[in-house]
Order: C-alpha cells, then structure tokens, then sequence
C-alpha cells in the first residue's frame, strides 16, 4: 500500500470494500495490517456478484453507489479500497462513475497495480527500451494466437489455464506466472510447463 493511501483511510470515516463480510475480503485483510486502527471504523458491505451479465453487474453498480451516498448525505467519508490499483479493471472505477454522477466528489488514490507487483516479485522488467506491454484482462479477449511484438501479462485466466497455456507455447514466448502475489500463499511458476491446469483467481502470468 501507498503511503497516501494508509493517510486517507486513517482519516476516512467509512470503509466500503465489495463483498458480503468487509472483514472476510482479501482486500480489508491486507489493509488491515498497514492501518490495524481500521478495525474500529464503520465498515460497509457492497455486494458485487461476479458475474459476466452487463446489465445484471450494472444494477449492482447502482445498488451500491446509492449505498455509499446514502452515507455521503449524512456529511461522512467514505474511502472503497480494492486490491490493486483502482483504474486497472477495478470495481470501484463503475461505483466512482454513478457516485459521481450523483453530484458527489469523488477521488482515485493510485496503488500498485498487480501485474507491477508480480513482475517486481519474479525479479523481470515488464518492458525496456521500446518494448510494447499488452494487457489481457480474461481468456474471452484472446484470439488463438498472440502475435503481435511485444510483452504480454495475462489477468483472470485461472479457469481456462489450459488454453492459455496453449496458446503460450504456440506463441514460443517465454511464460512465468505469480499466484497470489503478496499473500502468505504465494507461489511462483518459472516456465509454462510449470504452471498447473487448476489456478486461482488472483493467478497472473507475464509473457516475453
């Protein structure tokens, strides 16, 4: 976590995180450690069912910015945290957007995005000198072949990891992947062949 980011929860009167349970997200797990004084704030659930349904997620989307602005109308702050950095496929960023909407001022507090985190871990650049860095957030955007010149980091792919893995080796590209970076359970896969058919959620993989 930032700096700025530890600052303004500390100062925040609500903390919203999307889920059932606040406590139970891996987001206010992680939060907690760098501001333990979170423990006694208000803590607002908004329920965000993963789903792939636009308009089913969107009603979503507007159930849980009225939430927030209901607390916003009695004069609170209420900071959103989310894991990662809030501009990269991030919950908050369609919240943020009707919350705004609303006649509410709104703020992004930049964090350390995912596949930054993973490429710091495995030791690797992302991208050097004119290198292009391609972003697949799901198995759904690939095509059979990944072609063009440049990296790739891979996002949401656990469920279809053995496509992914095949269109990895067709490319002849160089595959590592990080499966829960930062997370006590963290664990590193150095080579395709390494990584298992069965990942999580929070599985990334960067390909050179």
């Amino acid at each position: 976590m930032t700096l700025k980011a530890v600052r303004l929860i500390r100062e925040m009167d609500i903390i919203a995180a999307p889920g059932e349970d606040v406590r139970k997200t891996t987001a206010y797990t992680i939060a907690l450690k760098a501001v333990p004084e979170m423990a006694d704030k208000e803590l607002l659930p908004i329920r965000m069912p993963m789903v792939m349904d636009k308009a089913f997620i969107h009603e979503y989307h507007r159930k849980g910015a009225e939430i927030i602005a209901g607390k916003l109308a009695e004069g609170k702050n209420v900071g959103f945290i989310t894991l990662g950095d809030p501009t990269v496929y991030s919950t908050f960023s369609y919240i943020e957007k009707v919350v705004k909407d609303m006649g509410y001022q709104t703020v992004y507090i930049n964090g350390i995005p995912s596949f930054c985190a993973a490429a710091a871990a495995m030791g690797i650049p992302l991208a050097e000198w004119q290198e292009t860095l391609h972003v697949i957030p799901a198995i759904q955007s690939l095509e059979k072949t990944i072609d063009d010149e440049g990296n790739y980091v891979f996002m949401k792919t656990g469920k279809k990891m053995n496509t992914v893995k095949e269109i990895l080796r067709e490319s002849g590209k160089n595959a590592v992947m990080v499966e829960n970076c930062g997370m006590p359970d963290e664990k590193r896969y150095y080579s395709v062949d390494e990584i298992p058919d069965d990942c999580g959620y929070f599985a990334l993989i960067i390909a050179k």
